[in-house]
């Protein structure tokens, strides 16, 4: 699956509290609901996200969320923080602020994703990312699954096409 041909998602960069935030919009062909569940439920986070969460993050508190890279994992400490079913999930992976937006579409949903880093070089990286898991995730939620594509399996997927383009569009290059 090769996802560098397909449209970029809209993004912004914004400076918060001292940190960046990605802002990253995305519509989808699912309605919220479903969206929803694949934000959520540890089974369809396994299948698409960067990372596998120890407990379903449709409720607030601590969860473990484990980084996979091939044959590498490495658990990073999250707090849910915010929960509001099924158009607002918020919480921490590590020093990261994640904030999934779902809005209803007349064609599914509007996801927006609000991901806060410390440095600004990385949104680019993270824009690229979080593009090839939510084209995983769309497939998914299609019926149409296909393998995580995660870490250093991301660069044979496009991943560096798609950085590149995302630093053109956040106007880093």
């Amino acid at each position: 699956m090769n996802s560098a041909s397909g449209p970029l998602a809209d993004v912004a960069a914004e400076l918060v509290d001292g940190g960046w935030t990605l802002v990253f919009v995305r519509d989808l062909r699912h309605p919220p609901e479903k969206v929803w569940g694949a934000l959520t439920e540890p089974a369809q986070l396994r299948a698409w996200a960067p990372f596998v969460p120890d407990r379903d993050l449709a409720g607030t508190g601590p969860a473990t969320l484990t980084i996979i890279d091939g044959d590498r994992s490495e658990a990073t400490a999250g707090v849910v923080r915010r929960v509001e079913p099924p158009t607002l999930l918020e919480y921490t992976w590590a020093d990261d602020l994640l904030r999934w937006e779902l809005a209803p579409t007349a064609a599914g949903t509007r996801l927006t994703l609000r991901h806060r880093a410390t440095d600004r070089d990385w949104l680019a990286k993270l824009a690229a990312g979080w593009h090839l898991c939510l084209d995983v995730a769309e497939r998914l939620l299609d019926g149409r699954p296909v393998p995580p594509i995660r870490g250093e399996d991301a660069h044979e997927h496009g991943w560096d096409e798609l950085r590149d383009a995302y630093e053109r569009k956040l106007g880093d290059r």
